[in-house]
């Protein structure tokens, strides 16, 4: 059960970094650019980012993942992306619903939040049925 509960608190944590680097993403590409598609090219930007950073975390301290190669981890990465889709729409979902409704900065960022914590709950179930269990090479 102590495992369970430090795994909780790790993924917690790490998604609170990937968060955190998400939103700020965002607000670097708001304040640089404030024009025609700044809002779904801050949206794109902090996804990105986030993606990135939560990929790394959980592969090596939640799943404990080794690739084989960096071909492997290719493979494996693009999956844990396709898993984050489905994930992603109920982000962008959240934040942008919050962001027409509230028309503020601060609440379109309170919407994303949300939507990112719904999110890494549906994806952690995600990436360990399908994405970390496949660990075979390509």
């Amino acid at each position: 059960m102590l495992t369970a509960i430090k795994l909780a608190t790790a993924y917690l944590i790490f998604a609170l970094i990937a968060t955190v680097a998400n939103i700020g993403a965002q607000d670097a590409v708001i304040r640089l650019h404030d024009g025609t598609f700044s809002l779904w090219l801050s949206i794109i930007t902090g996804t990105g980012v986030g993606l990135v950073v939560k990929y790394i975390l959980d592969k090596r301290y939640i799943f404990r993942f080794h690739p084989c190669n960096a071909l492997h981890d290719g493979h494996v990465f693009l999956r844990y992306t396709l898993m984050g889709l489905v994930t992603t729409l109920v982000f962008w979902g959240f934040e942008v619903t919050f962001h027409y409704l509230f028309a503020s900065r601060e609440m379109r960022y309170l919407g994303a939040v949300i939507g990112l914590s719904i999110g890494y709950l549906m994806k952690y179930h995600l990436d360990k049925r399908y994405v970390f269990r496949l660990n075979p090479a390509p």
